[in-house]
Order: C-alpha cells, then sequence, then structure tokens
C-alpha cells in the first residue's frame, strides 16, 4: 500500500538551466512524460512535462519567418522559464489512497516522490493503477471475482470464510462495500477454474450471488 513499494525509483531529474531543445530530447529519447527540475543542492524545484514543451515549441500556424524567430528564443530558454513550481508531491511512505485522491483532485499524470526535499521516485496513474491491478489479484492465474449480497447478517463474513475454507475452495481477496444502489456487497477474489460449482456451493449454504442483471 506504500508508495516507496511501487514507484519508479532513482528517476531522471534536470538542473534549472537546462535549455528547452534538450529536455524535450531527453523526453522523446526516454519516453517521458515528467521531469523533475532540482537546484545545484539536489533539492526540487518544479517540473516540466511534455505538455509544457509542446506549449513552448512555435504554433505551426505561424509563418516561417515567425516560427523561427520563436523557435531562437526557444532555442535560449532554460526549463526553469516554463517549470510549473506549485507542486504536490508524495513522501516515500504515503499510500496508495494518497496518491490516488491527488490525482483525482489536481488532474496531473505524475506526481514526484520526495524525500527531505530530494527526489527518490516518480509515481505517476499508470503506477497506481499497476498497483491496484497486483493489490486486487487482477490478471492472476484462475482469478475470477464474485460478488455476493450482503444480507446484513453480523456473521456472514465469518460464515463465508468457513465455508470456503471447509470446502478447500482458494480465495485471495474479501472485501466488504456499501453501494447506496445496491446495498450491501461483498466482493470475493477466488482462484479457481470452476466457477460454477464454486457459485452453485455458496447459493446451496445460503449465499446469494450477483448476477450482472442484478
Amino acid at each position: 500500500m506504500y508508495i516507496k513499494r511501487h514507484m519508479t525509483g532513482d528517476p531522471v531529474t534536470i538542473p534549472e538551466d537546462m535549455l528547452l531543445p534538450e529536455a524535450r530530447q531527453l523526453l522523446n529519447e526516454c519516453h517521458f512524460q515528467h521531469l523533475p527540475v532540482v537546484n545545484r543542492d539536489g533539492l526540487l524545484v518544479g517540473m516540466v512535462t511534455d505538455r509544457d514543451l509542446r506549449s513552448a515549441w512555435p504554433s505551426s500556424v505561424l509563418s516561417k519567418a515567425e516560427h523561427q524567430l520563436v523557435y531562437e528564443q526557444v532555442r535560449q530558454t532554460c526549463v526553469v522559464e516554463i517549470m510549473s513550481t506549485d507542486l504536490m508531491t508524495l513522501s516515500p511512505d504515503a499510500t496508495l489512497d494518497d496518491a490516488l485522491l491527488l490525482f483525482t483532485r489536481d488532474r496531473v499524470g505524475a506526481l514526484p516522490v520526495v524525500d527531505e526535499g530530494r527526489v527518490v521516485g516518480i509515481f505517476s496513474s499508470r503506477d497506481l493503477l499497476a498497483a491496484y491491478k497486483r493489490l486486487f489479484g487482477v490478471g492472476e492465474k484462475g482469478s475470477i471475482l464474485v460478488v455476493l449480497e450482503d444480507d446484513g447478517r453480523p456473521d456472514l463474513m465469518s460464515r463465508l470464510v468457513t465455508l470456503l475454507e471447509r470446502q478447500g475452495v482458494a480465495f485471495t481477496r474479501l472485501l466488504k462495500v456499501y453501494d447506496p444502489d445496491q446495498g450491501g456487497s461483498i466482493f470475493l477474489r477466488l482462484n479457481t477454474f470452476k466457477l460454477g460449482k464454486v457459485c452453485s456451493l455458496l447459493e446451496a449454504d445460503g449465499f446469494r450471488v450477483r448476477r450482472p442483471e442484478c
């Protein structure tokens, strides 16, 4: 659940005086979208994105002379002139939930991971998806998600676990969720190739499996 386990460590950083063409070349060659900018002491001072660089480049609607004039300015401009400085960061001990809330609120694609002012990682929305995929077992061999109705009985979870263990049904995740539209649900991640048999077993013991049409 912690960022340090899912971030991209030892990220590439750039100095404040790097020129824009150099930064753009680095992004293109390394297939990055974000470059943390650090000062002479190695401390984070800003972030440059591929969008920032595209915005700085001369527009294709300019005349040839105008295009050349703007490009000459770009060639002599350092990243410190266009970088974003109002940054949100994560600490290595922040959680995936912390990152999700920041991505949703600030609509950013990546966040620098900072420890005592120094960049120790980059955590992107793609990293977040991969982390939750691993956390919830999506894509594991034989992994199937079954949704059960939560009928409100206080012993429902313990009954479910006891049944699965008694019958030797392998499961890896168990999550209880309340939805205003559907009521309570239990999300059960199974490792089985006999889904029909397991569902019949659950229903025979009084559990209701939520079908897609439900």
